[in-house]
């Protein structure tokens, strides 16, 4: 669990409405007139005239109040974890009596450990929230103030805390594309000699060589030096394409969930195998974050997709920026490839010299209603289609089925070398 201590103060000013007490007095009032004047007793006039004079009283009694509410600020957590939110409310001008209880929300899990009702120190309330999916949730709290003298109540719905939920990753290593991988010392084995553990050749010792890479067995039975060259291992730079665009309800909507859950295995075992991790989210809010390396950057890629924190830039248009890209960068793509303008951004990435892989998240037709077997066979084949020209362009397309884990799909990426001219 990651918390952030990032509290918050959230004022203002109450609107006070006549209590239970008001309408009891004023029954019991009413009551006891209509009883003297049909009677003409004057002790029912003596039982009324304190509570008419407690009502008279009553506006005299309202002042302008506000309270001041001590939220919890921004809180993470991943799925299925317990959070613990606690609020405090104050008087900060007037006078009253402050009750917190929190408010429910759809998806999430609210249990109340402890609440203290304000008399002379502040009003607190501490819950313990829990939901199974990923998201952003902003939990209130309602606010119930009382006056003094019990004769005005008010209410008020304040925020008490923002809890960002991360989603679980499947720790299974992802296999990423066959491409030309930066000089840089990682975990991934090329095909070229240098440094390394991996056994590769043994050649005849020239000027130059280490001594500790010479191969005495071998020397002896042939008389002269060799060496023994290895296989180099180098890191890669990936980048996570999401398509946050716009998609029409039913199963294209709901595929967000599996781009998100994708694009948080990718980063993770990127992050885990030492490889430079970005992200770019192509859609109604453009916005990318810088590779880095480390477990914050996996924070900071989820931070980014949820579109909270200040740690992403904001890019206009509907291309990858080039500065969110870096050269020689592996592409891993998670879009419904419904949209057209992200399907330009795959290509525009190519052409730059990128090896780019996309992992269709659409499963089955995206219309809320089944169509008939010859529509839905229709429309297969057309996805078909669109998986071999997107392949003629240097785009592989991948589908990930139900019941299939996403390492089992990022293995059916065709084996090919992917070298072209790098353009600016």
């Amino acid at each position: 669990m990651k918390h952030r201590d990032t509290s918050k103060s959230t004022e203002t000013e109450l609107r006070w409405r006549p209590a239970a007490l008001v309408f009891m007095l004023g029954t019991v009032a009413a009551l006891a007139l209509g009883a003297a004047i049909l009677t003409q007793r004057w002790q029912l006039l003596v039982f009324a005239a304190p509570m008419i004079g407690v009502l008279a009283t009553a506006p005299l009694q309202v002042s302008r109040t506000r309270i001041v509410v001590d939220s919890a600020g921004e809180l993470r957590c991943f799925e299925s974890e317990e959070v613990i939110v606690s609020a405090a409310a104050s008087v900060e001008s007037g006078h009253a009596l402050l009750r917190m209880s929190p408010e429910p929300m759809a998806g999430v899990d609210i249990r109340v450990e402890e609440t203290v009702d304000s008399g002379l120190t502040p009003a607190g309330m501490q819950v313990v929230a829990s939901t199974g999916r990923w998201g952003r949730y902003p939990l209130r709290t309602r606010v119930t103030a009382l006056s003094p003298a019990g004769l005005a109540v008010a209410s008020a719905s304040l925020p008490a805390g923002e809890v960002y939920v991360y989603p679980l990753a499947d720790p299974q290593r992802m296999r990423l594309p066959r491409t030309e991988l930066p000089e840089r010392i990682g975990t991934h084995l090329t095909n070229r000699h240098g440094p390394g553990v991996e056994y590769a050749d043994i050649r005849p010792y020239t000027a130059g060589d280490q001594l500790r890479t010479v191969n005495w067995p071998v020397s002896a039975r042939r008389g002269r030096l060799y060496v023994t060259e290895r296989l180099t291992q180098r890191a890669a730079d990936v980048v996570v394409l999401v398509d946050t665009s716009m998609q029409a309800p039913g199963p294209a909507s709901d595929s967000l969930e599996l781009s998100v859950r994708g694009a948080a295995q990718v980063a993770q075992s990127a992050l885990q195998a030492g490889d430079r991790t970005a992200i770019v989210c192509l859609g109604g809010e453009p916005r990318w974050l810088r590779p880095d390396i480390g477990r914050r950057q996996f924070y900071r890629i989820v931070d980014t997709v949820l579109a909270v924190g200040d740690g992403y830039v904001s890019a206009p248009g509907t291309l990858a920026p080039h500065s969110a890209v870096p050269l020689g960068a592996v592409v891993v793509a998670f879009s419904t490839l419904l949209d057209t303008q992200f399907a330009l951004a795959l290509i525009d990435l190519r052409k730059r010299g990128h090896a780019v892989v996309v992992v269709d998240v659409l499963r089955g037709t995206p219309f809320v209603e089944q169509l008939d077997p010859t529509m839905a066979r229709m429309w297969q084949l057309e996805r078909t289609a669109m998986y071999r020209d997107m392949g003629v362009v240097g785009v592989d397309v991948v589908a990930w089925p139900e019941e299939t884990r996403l390492d089992q799909t990022m293995r059916l990426i065709p084996e090919r070398r992917r070298m072209m001219r790098v353009r600016r």
